[in-house]
């Protein structure tokens, strides 16, 4: 891949973890180690996603947005929209997006059991809905936390992708599998196994 990686271009910002970090303040890049994607396996995932020109691929819980930003700027052909509920998370992915400059990347403040998955394509999920269960670090005490909204958006989330037509992919990262219907058949996995290529019988 061959892209601009001039002082002033947009590839400054993926050139390293630090430096695609610096977009965030201090107070938000504390959460990257459990949180955002990596680089690496935002490519790889885009990629998996990516097979065909101009597809769009949600990405469910966008947090600040790192996914889709790294994925719009590795696969230009393809719109990437993420989807959070914290509307200030939103709003510094928007800023990041600004200072990067990609037209194929949108943002959305919501609620993933509120999205049509029929506008989309494909799918990109690291396990937004973890932060439920006890045992998991928080992003922030701004959202109500329980093992029942685990279990409630892991049924909406069941129940859309079954509803989508065969040859729907979804790239999960740190996944639980038991969330996707049984006729996802995993088709490969990458990143020791922590990232999963999923496609729709």
């Amino acid at each position: 891949m061959n892209f601009d990686q001039s002082p002033d271009g947009p590839g400054k910002w993926f050139s390293s973890e630090t430096a695609f970090h610096q977009l965030y303040p201090p107070s938000l890049q504390t959460l990257a180690r459990n949180h955002w994607t990596p680089l690496l396996v935002a490519a790889k995932a885009a990629a998996f996603l990516s097979a065909e020109k101009g597809k769009r691929i949600l990405d469910i819980g966008s947090g600040i947005g790192k996914f889709c930003l790294a994925a719009g700027y590795y696969q230009p052909a393809c719109y990437f929209i993420g989807v959070e509920q914290r509307k200030d998370l939103v709003e510094h992915a928007q800023h990041a997006l600004d200072l990067i400059g990609l037209s194929n990347v949108t943002f959305i403040h919501g609620n993933v059991t509120e999205i049509d998955f029929r506008e989309y394509d494909h799918f990109y999920f690291y396990n937004a809905f973890y932060e439920n269960l006890v045992i998991a670090e928080k992003i922030d005490h701004e959202v109500e936390y329980s093992i029942e909204r685990y279990n409630e958006y892991s049924r909406a989330l069941y129940r859309k992708l079954e509803k989508m037509p065969a040859g729907t992919r979804i790239a999960t990262y740190h996944g639980m599998n038991d969330i996707l219907p049984p006729d996802y058949l995993e088709g490969g996995s990458d990143v020791n196994g922590l990232l999963k290529y999923w496609v729709k019988a």
